[in-house]
């Protein structure tokens, strides 16, 4: 307490004479007096004149002593204000944390105030400051009131950001393990499957190498007899050749004995010319490979198979005619619309759309992976918007194509292709689509669109359904049509 008064009375040795407070930017006149440089420049100032102008002409009398000064020959006291910095701090250390936080650090008074237009917690003193003079100043609890009010609104808007945010976290983490469930799934499919081609080729390569087998024995033997024939033929023309080099070598009484007989028996002996390999063994060596042409087709069949299971389960797609426009004409096997600028005879319902041209298909649903193909053939003008829908959809009146309306699709338009998100994107493709491929992973909650030709992604929808959804098809223009199929 001692301490705490010694620092009390040291600081009112350093108090402004004008503003009774702590001085601020000491500086001192020709009297030696120390005033804050803000204090003595009003005190300076003359009516009328811009605020914080000072005379340079006229002398002053010394707020204090009243002795004459030049208003602007007053200097600096940087000695003092560092004395003042350490006795501010001195007051600091020697006050308690409670008391120090609610005393003035300037004036060591309690604070009862706060300034609105400079944001500044005020003491008694301060509260009276000429640049306090012309602001809003109110009580602590008075000013706090409506800042509580912004914290609060505040605090509710965060909360209700980190509930969606936690929101966002559970929809996502419910599916990733869908994902994970799925790709568990697939990777069972793949050991499966490949485990089920792997015997059926080690069973293909038994049968092909049995044949490769048999075809080896015949060809061993076939060898086998061209050699035993060759053999035969070489040996019996050996004996003519030594027969006639004998007779060759005999005189001419012996030579001539039999001659012609033995001439003609030479003369009409001709080579056989037998062939090792049979052209019926040539056939069956040349025809082999045709017996790996069914394995072919077994594999293109097997990863056709594969693909479409690790992907998803083609839809059985039909057109509902009770949800058609009455400018689609909707075909008998109900895979094909039309767009008419003739309005059908059809029959009102709920379930019909009266200002959007679409329809949707039969069924819809509720769980699973499901894909389906739509060929469009759109006239100069035309358009045609694909996707799923939600079992809420409008029917009636506008329909506006958004997510925010229970509608993921794309617009397939004469010349270019739009994602109808929020807000339609148009997309960048390398190619014009006229066969789309609309995948649907209903747990996941993704609607993908692909070129169904060279397989290029047009755009991923990601939502969370909840209800029932239809495939969707929108057309517009004269002589526009689409067709669905699996």
């Amino acid at each position: 307490m001692a301490a705490a008064a010694s620092v009390t009375s040291l600081a009112d040795e350093v108090n402004c004479p004008i503003c009774q407070g702590t001085l601020r930017e000491p500086v001192t006149i020709d009297c030696g007096h120390n005033f804050c440089r803000g204090c003595l420049t009003r005190y300076c100032e003359i009516p009328g004149t811009d605020p914080g102008e000072a005379l340079h002409g006229e002398a002053l009398p010394c707020p204090l002593c009243k002795e004459p000064f030049r208003p602007g020959s007053f200097r600096p006291n940087w000695q003092l204000a560092s004395v003042v910095e350490s006795i501010e701090h001195l007051k600091l250390v020697s006050s308690p944390d409670s008391e120090a936080e609610d005393l003035c650090r300037e004036h060591g008074e309690k604070i009862y105030f706060f300034c609105e237009d400079d944001e500044t917690q005020l003491c008694v003193v301060c509260r009276e400051a000429w640049e306090h003079q012309a602001h809003t100043v109110r009580f602590l609890d008075e000013a706090a009131g409506p800042y509580r009010e912004q914290i609060q609104k505040c605090l509710e808007c965060l909360r209700k950001e980190r509930e969606e945010i936690q929101r966002i976290q559970s929809r996502e983490n419910e599916r990733i393990q869908v994902l994970l469930c799925q790709v568990a799934t697939r990777r069972q499919k793949v050991v499966f499957e490949f485990a089920h081609l792997s015997q059926f080729l080690e069973e293909q390569q038994s049968v092909l190498l049995a044949q490769l087998e048999k075809l080896d024995g015949d060809i061993l033997r076939q060898r086998d007899a061209f050699d035993v024939l060759v053999s035969e033929e070489i040996c019996r023309f050996s004996s003519l050749i030594s027969e006639l080099e004998e007779k060759n070598g005999r005189p001419a009484r012996e030579l001539l004995t039999d001659i012609r007989s033995t001439l003609i028996r030479c003369e009409t002996r001709k080579c056989r010319k037998p062939e090792a390999v049979s052209p019926e063994l040539g056939q069956r060596i040349r025809d082999f490979p045709q017996q790996a042409v069914p394995l072919r087709r077994e594999m293109e069949m097997f990863l056709e198979k594969l693909c479409c299971e690790l992907d998803s389960e083609p839809a059985d797609i039909c057109l509902d005619p009770q949800t058609a426009h009455p400018k689609l004409l909707v075909s008998e096997d109900r895979r094909r619309a039309q767009f008419s600028y003739k309005w059908q005879s059809s029959p009102d319902s709920p379930q019909r759309f009266d200002r959007a041209t679409c329809v949707l298909a039969l069924g819809g649903f509720t769980a699973g992976r499901h894909t389906w193909l739509v060929k469009v053939d759109l006239a100069h003008g035309g358009s045609c918007t694909v996707g799923v829908v939600s079992e809420a959809v409008r029917r009636k009146g506008e329909l506006r194509l958004r997510p925010e309306e229970g509608v993921w699709a794309v617009r397939l338009a004469w010349g270019f292709v739009s994602a109808l998100g929020s807000f339609p994107t148009r997309l960048a493709l390398q190619e014009q689509p006229r066969q789309v491929r609309v995948s649907l992973d209903y747990e996941v909650g993704w609607v993908t669109f692909a070129n169904a030709v060279s397989q290029e992604p047009i755009y991923t929808f990601t939502a969370s359904f909840t209800h029932k959804v239809f495939p969707f098809f929108g057309l517009w223009g004269r002589g526009s049509s689409f067709s669905v199929s699996s």
